[in-house]
């Protein structure tokens, strides 16, 4: 697979991560901490937007959504890190990479 096309893929997996994990932060500050409705709003409209980005994957839905998972646990901690001041430990970032060497498998290995 030619890099340009792994740095774009990379790319929207990383937007669709902040899209999907903004959203449902959103959605979290109203339900979980009683935010005002225009957060529920706001949430449901970047969920959906997050829907949308996946779709200029080059791959298949299966393999997309699977590779997806890696970028999400990955996303999820510097979200975490970034928005709640919880510091990603030593097992949280092995994990992490874990989960990047099988996006790199699922999604870039040839075929």
């Amino acid at each position: 697979m030619p890099i340009m096309t792994i740095a774009k893929s990379g790319f929207l997996f990383i937007l669709a991560g902040l899209l999907e994990i903004g959203g449902g932060y959103l959605v979290w500050q109203w339900w979980r901490n009683g935010a005002g409705w225009a957060f529920a709003a706001g949430g449901g409209i970047v969920l959906f937007l997050y829907g949308i980005i996946p779709t200029y994957q080059p791959e298949h839905f299966g393999r997309v959504y699977a590779a997806y998972g890696g970028w999400f646990v990955v996303l999820s901690l510097l979200w975490g890190w970034g928005f709640d001041g919880n510091v990603p430990d030593r097992f949280d970032i092995i994990g992490g990479l874990i989960c990047l060497i099988g996006v790199g498998i699922i999604m870039y290995w040839p075929r």
